[in-house]
């Protein structure tokens, strides 16, 4: 079986001051991966974080819309009061103001809903990879259910785990 390490190891190193050898510790960074799988795991948390960010946003317009003025974003259907063909637009939501066309308020949260599942697959492989603490987890989590923390946090993270693996480019050979 293989025996798990922690990601931070300390290694004992001579350091040599007054012509003594004297034993130290440096932390030896650990990665769960190779910097390629790291490196693919943050361009498809980036992708993931701005598209998840974006639709975030549509949702919240999409909630203004309906709990403050009872609209609803409609593409398509009849007028329900004129019973002119309608196109593109915003339409009561009670009485239901366009009968047929597709409701895009549910689309947008639907679409929004299942985008964060794969966000959330997203943090965990980066987290994962990255040997981070579980509280870094939750920060990402978070990025797709608080509007525009999800570019914060993308650009944050990305910086940081650039910086870990510059400064360790000996952690990320595990094969």
């Amino acid at each position: 079986m293989i025996d798990p390490k922690p990601a931070i190891q300390p290694q004992p190193t001579e350091t040599s001051g007054s012509g003594t050898a004297k034993k130290g510790t440096v932390k030896k960074r650990r990665f769960g991966g190779t910097e390629a799988q790291i490196r693919s795991a943050l361009k498809f948390y980036k992708v993931l974080a701005y598209m998840t960010g974006g639709m975030l946003l549509l949702l919240c317009a999409e909630l203004i819309a309906r709990y403050a003025f009872g609209q609803y974003l409609f593409a398509g259907g009849t007028n329900a009061v004129t019973g002119q063909p309608f196109g593109f637009g915003f339409a009561d939501a009670e009485p239901q103001g366009v009968l047929g066309g597709v409701n895009l308020s549910v689309a947008v949260l639907i679409v929004h809903g299942w985008m964060y599942v794969v966000y959330l697959m997203s943090n965990f492989r980066l987290w994962s990879l990255m040997r981070w603490p579980l509280a870094k987890l939750i920060i990402l989590a978070l990025g797709g259910v608080v509007p525009f923390l999800s570019f914060f946090v993308e650009k944050k993270f990305h910086a940081e785990v650039e910086a870990e693996l510059a400064a360790n480019p000996q952690a990320s050979k595990r094969y």
